[in-house]
């Protein structure tokens, strides 16, 4: 019962708190009004059946079933309709009184002062003022009808004047606590709202400040990332353009060096016995020290770069003042962290890359997934450099033997000519004196280039062949010293480059014939002497075979093994 109660005079609750608090304001105005009403009502009926009293009492009973029905519409949701009809009831219920009443001296008259006070608060300031202008009106609209004797005003029992003037004290005394509760209330709300947003001024100044570091650190963060994908992009170059492996290891220890802001970096490569890994470039001071005294490691877990090696994974010395495996080194006495990363080419570690830097804590995770990824560009390139010099002292040996293979394949070829040079003077082609040779012909054959000088009655072109001079092409003017033109020059370059053909194929037709003719000889001494079974008739056939095939051989002997051995 008691909450059935309360919840028919509690104020209706919406989802919008403004217009929760206009429906709690009319629900006590409107409560009180009725109660203020009821209890005048009921003194007026105690009074007396005066006719003019039971047409006020029917207006007091209108005016309050009115208002019950302007509180109910507004739990229905119509909050400012209800504050609308409210005002206009009471006043209209107001101006009636006075009318039937004392007219402008009546206390319904300045019971306006109700329905203004409850337009500020249910309706605004706008709702404030429009009453106040109505009831100006209606105060001057009542003062010329008194003034004209329209009605005559009947003065009322001082007791009845009290009583009424009771009520509208009470009433106003409400409508003044509602409004100032109202404001102070909207005080508070505005002084919490101005707490709340200076505490989350302060709360966004605190985010904005952490938000700026953040992005800093952020920022800083990835500027490094930049520098070192940067060193990784670099060392790919350099991998791809450097093939001495000599000059290729002190450039990416320079490399990582600068890239990476640490003062020593090192390049261990394992040795042919595979026992110790051998310094092979360092950046620093202190590196280029140990290069000069062949620094060198056991391949073991008891040093950092050992471990990295033997292991086969990355080991990081945060302080290496405080890690087991970490040991002193006099040359490099400013170290404080140090990591070390194997070197691999597929599953073979080659070698490790050392990092050292003069601060504790200086690598993180991020550090080593970078150095890792630099480290098999590193290895990458180690292995091509060594791939390449391999090869290239394999193409310079193949080159030695071609070259002399080919020397000493021409020299048998020339060794057989008769005349190794002619000579054309305009009219006639004679064989060349090999002991007239000039000088500038002597030079184009040593240097195998062009031999001319300026303004000079001859000229030499080498005739070259797969790199070797077999020959010269020798110019000289009857006039005496000209300047050779371009054209004439690429004439004689050219004739000497078709020469050198013809000359390749020449030996190489002579040689296949030599061949040839080396084959069918063995073919003719094999078929005679497989054509006998005794064994001196074989002895006797391949003597004199030998002897008719090679000639000029002044005697041919064949003698077996009779010794015991």
């Amino acid at each position: 019962m008691q909450n059935t109660s309360r919840s028919f005079f509690a104020p209706p609750v919406f989802p919008d708190d403004d217009q929760t608090r206009a429906a709690a304001i009319l629900n006590i105005i409107g409560w009180s009004t009725i109660t203020i009403l009821v209890i005048l009502l009921a003194i007026r009926l105690v009074q007396g059946q005066d006719p003019n009293l039971v047409e006020v009492n029917l207006i007091l009973t209108a005016i309050i079933i009115t208002i019950a029905f302007m509180l109910y519409i507004s739990r229905q949701g119509y909050v400012k309709s209800a504050s609308l009809l409210f005002v206009i009831t009471v006043w209209i219920g107001l101006s009636y009184l006075t009318w039937v009443a004392d007219g402008i001296r009546d206390v319904a008259f300045f019971g306006y002062f109700i329905p203004i006070t409850m337009a500020g608060l249910l309706l605004g300031w706008q709702g404030a003022i429009g009453f106040t202008v109505i009831s100006i009106l209606s105060g001057w609209v009542l003062a010329y009808a008194q003034a004209t004797r329209m009605f005559v005003p009947t003065l009322d029992h001082p007791l009845n004047f009290a009583r009424d003037m009771t009520g509208i004290f009470i009433l106003t005394g409400i409508l003044i606590y509602l409004t100032i509760k109202s404001l102070r209330d909207a005080l508070n709300r505005s002084l919490s709202t101005a707490h709340q947003l200076s505490v989350s001024n302060a709360e966004l100044n605190e985010l904005r400040v952490d938000l700026e570091q953040r992005v800093e650190t952020r920022t800083s963060e990835l500027a490094k990332r930049a520098m070192q994908l940067e060193a990784v992009s670099r060392v790919a170059r350099t991998s791809a353009s450097v093939q001495d492996i000599n000059t290729l290891l002190p450039d990416i220890t320079n490399l990582v060096s600068q890239q990476f802001g640490h003062y020593h970096v090192g390049i261990f490569l394992i040795d042919e016995a595979r026992d110790l890994a051998v310094l092979r470039a360092a950046n620093s001071e202190g590196g280029q020290q140990m290069l000069n005294r062949n620094h060198s490691l056991p391949i073991d877990p008891n040093s950092i770069v050992g471990y990295a090696i033997s292991i086969g994974e990355p080991r990081i010395a945060l302080d290496v003042g405080v890690d087991s495996v970490s040991s002193d080194n006099p040359y490099l006495p400013d170290t404080r962290s140090e990591m070390a990363l194997p070197l691999r080419v597929g599953t073979r570690v080659i070698g490790a890359i050392d990092v050292q830097s003069t601060a504790t804590n200086a690598f993180s995770q991020e550090d080593v997934a970078i150095l890792t990824t630099l480290t098999d560009q590193v290895s990458i390139a180690i292995e091509n450099a060594r791939l390449f010099g391999e090869v290239r002292n394999a193409l310079t040996e193949s080159k030695s033997v071609f070259e002399k293979y080919t020397r000493q394949d021409w020299s048998n070829f020339v060794s057989q000519v008769k005349h190794t040079g002619f000579v054309f003077d305009g009219q006639h082609v004679a064989p060349l004196d090999n002991q007239t040779k000039r000088e500038h012909f002597k030079a184009a054959i040593k240097t195998g280039s062009l031999s001319r000088e300026r303004g000079s009655a001859t000229v030499a072109v080498p005739i070259k062949l797969r790199g070797q001079t077999i020959g010269v092409l020798d110019l000289r003017s009857k006039r005496g010293a000209r300047e050779w033109t371009q054209d004439e020059i690429a004439l004689l370059e050219a004739a000497a480059e078709r020469a050198a053909l013809a000359l390749e194929n020449a030996r190489l037709v002579e040689s296949a014939q030599r061949r040839a003719s080396r084959e069918r000889a063995i073919g003719e001494i094999s078929t005679r002497i497989g054509a006998v079974n005794d064994i001196e008739a074989i002895l006797q056939t391949a003597v004199e075979e030998l002897g008719r095939k090679i000639g000029g051989a002044a005697e041919v002997i064949l003698e077996l093994d009779n010794e015991e051995s």
